[in-house]
């Protein structure tokens, strides 16, 4: 089949849980916001013969992609398959600034942009629930179980505020402000933490269920605060739950070395996002110069890589 050029383009971007990780696995809310600043981008040239992956993991031809790549290896296939497109003549290149195991929504944002790269490629729309769908087969391959959110996320422009075995609901960012994030280097810890807290429930039931309730009830007042635009009360909320997730015991030095960081350089408010243990740290700024300041800071206290992303009405800068 024909393309309308030689060279296809698809891009994706990262996600960061803003508030609500852990306790919305005990059915309290959680909101996660599409990340920008963090982004993925695929191309696709026409060439002659098999087609080839390059990218940081593996370079080479397709039919020989590594285990890692599975996921992807037989998306690829499987859309060819379906559109009746021809699988060789294919040269893919992976471009990704989303760091693999951070709670970033890597593997989703891969895969979003893929797609659509695909797509454009062999002149197909595609409709976003045909990209969600495909994005659901690569992530089950890479995650066995996932709950669809880095998917909605990644491929979508808006927060979700989003409840456990409910439709997840989008709305706007009213709030003005910059949100930086940092990379501890080190690889979050999901199942360790995720188990960690059952075992706490066990041991101390009334403390951790007050804990688990709080942070729901903060996540329903941050979402209250980005529409009113009241940055000041976000960063007070963010900074609470980064507390509670401390007590909860899914925090670590490197991350609680960074919050405090963020705070004495004068963030707003700064907290742990995703499993924890290890993966990244938000803190959240009133301007871009102080954000930069922020950023700064955190790398000059060992995070190995910041980015930040203006939130509401703001240009990105």
């Amino acid at each position: 089949m024909k393309t309308l050029s030689d060279q296809a383009i698809g891009t994706a971007h990262g996600k960061i849980i803003l508030i609500g990780e852990h306790s919305v696995v005990y059915n309290e809310p959680a909101i996660a916001l599409p990340f920008p600043a963090a982004n993925v981008e695929v191309r696709i040239k026409a060439i002659e013969g098999e087609s080839k992956i390059f990218s940081s993991y593996y370079n080479g031809p397709l039919a020989s992609t590594p285990a890692s790549l599975y996921n992807l290896k037989h998306t690829i296939e499987m859309i060819c398959e379906d559109l009746n497109a021809d699988l060789s003549g294919m040269l893919i290149t992976i471009s990704s600034l989303i760091p693999p195991e951070r709670g970033m929504g890597s593997s989703a944002a891969v895969a979003t942009a893929l797609i659509r790269a695909i797509y454009t490629f062999f002149d197909y729309s595609l409709d976003n629930e045909t990209l969600l769908y495909y994005i659901g087969v690569s992530e089950k391959i890479a995650h066995g179980n996932p709950s669809g959110l880095d998917a909605r996320i990644t491929s979508g422009t808006q927060p979700v505020y989003f409840i456990k075995s409910q439709t997840p609901q989008t709305f706007d960012i009213e709030v003005t402000g910059y949100l930086i994030a940092a990379d501890t280097g080190l690889t979050g810890q999901t199942r360790e933490a995720v188990h960690d807290v059952a075992q706490l429930l066990k041991k101390s039931k009334r403390k951790t269920k007050l804990l688990i309730s709080s942070l729901g009830s903060l996540t329903v007042q941050a979402k209250k605060a980005i529409e009113e635009d009241d940055i000041n009360e976000l960063g007070m909320i963010l900074s609470k739950a980064h507390r509670h997730l401390s007590d909860l015991s899914v925090s670590n030095e490197k991350l609680d070395l960074l919050v405090q960081t963020a705070l004495k350089s004068g963030a707003l408010g700064a907290k742990l996002t995703g499993s924890g243990r290890g993966g990244c740290m938000i803190a959240l700024a009133k301007s871009f110069d102080q954000a930069k300041h922020i950023a700064s800071e955190l790398i000059n206290n060992g995070a190995v890589e910041t980015w930040i992303h203006s939130l509401g009405v703001n240009t990105h800068e």
